[in-house]
This record gives C-alpha cells, sequence and structure tokens, in this order.
C-alpha cells in the first residue's frame, strides 16, 4: 500500500524518494510532475523565487486535494510536496506523483493535482528580478498587504 499526502518542505527533495513512497505492486501506470524555477516571467528575467504559506490551511486544503484525486480517479496512491522559502533558478518547486492500475488515471490524477493545487492551496510566490526588484505574483492579498504599508 503506498502512502499518501500533501506536504511542504523548505528542504530541497529527492524525486526518486517521493516516488518510493507510492510504490504498489496493483499499480501499472506511475505519473509524476515537477515544477521548477525558471529564469523568466512575463518578459522578466527572474533570479531566484520565495515562497510562503498558510501551513495549517495549506496542507488541509492539499489532503483534501489529494483525496478528491483518490476517489475521481481511482488512483491507488497520490502524493504532492511543495517548497516553501527561498528557491534558486532550476530548483523543484512542486512535485506530484500518482499511480493507478492504468496509466490513463495516472495521467488523469496528476494533472488535477497540480492544477488544484496551483489554484487552491494558500502559497504565494514572490519573484527577484535579475533588475533588483521584486513582486508577488498573482497574489491579491499580498498585494493588499505591501499596498496597506
Amino acid at each position: 500500500m503506498s502512502e499518501e499526502s500533501f506536504q511542504l518542505s523548505e528542504e530541497v527533495f529527492i524525486p526518486k524518494e517521493q516516488a518510493k513512497l507510492l510504490c504498489d505492486p496493483a499499480a501499472g501506470g506511475y505519473c509524476a510532475f515537477e515544477g521548477w524555477v525558471r529564469d523568466h516571467n512575463e518578459g522578466r528575467p527572474v533570479k531566484s523565487l520565495e515562497y510562503e504559506a498558510y501551513p495549517e490551511l495549506a496542507i488541509k486544503e492539499g489532503s483534501r486535494i489529494i483525496k478528491e484525486a483518490h476517489k475521481k480517479f481511482e488512483v491507488l496512491g497520490a502524493n504532492c510536496i511543495h517548497r516553501t522559502g527561498h528557491l534558486q533558478i532550476g530548483e523543484i518547486a512542486v512535485w506530484v506523483g500518482a499511480t493507478a492500475k492504468h496509466r490513463e488515471e495516472a495521467f488523469a490524477a496528476c494533472r488535477y493535482i497540480i492544477d488544484e493545487v496551483k489554484s487552491r492551496v494558500p502559497i504565494w510566490k514572490k519573484e527577484h528580478y535579475e533588475d533588483g526588484n521584486s513582486g508577488w505574483v498573482r497574489c491579491e492579498h499580498c498585494a493588499a498587504h505591501e499596498h496597506s504599508h
């Protein structure tokens, strides 16, 4: 039986180690997604990123998404880990893995989890640009906080 979870981590993690948690002899398909820190966004050169989260709510909502994927796609196992803190270009920001009896369900569950995590889990991204400026990306709460000072 595989382990299922949603986690936040300030530490670098190894995707192969995360995948091992999903091993299940009944699985015929495994799918994983890695989101990497890239060096640009909307035409601006990016130097690094910073992720902040509301941990209690993030873990609660992330776990809910994992459970939803399990029911919707009949996955055997699913796991997601999202980094927080300061990340450099090329580092893994988020990893999702899913196993199922067949590949279609594993692919669908993996896609569902990353899409739902990005839209529902309270994790905010701040970009640090090459020109020395920085800014929160698509974060109404963060923008309101910056304008209140």
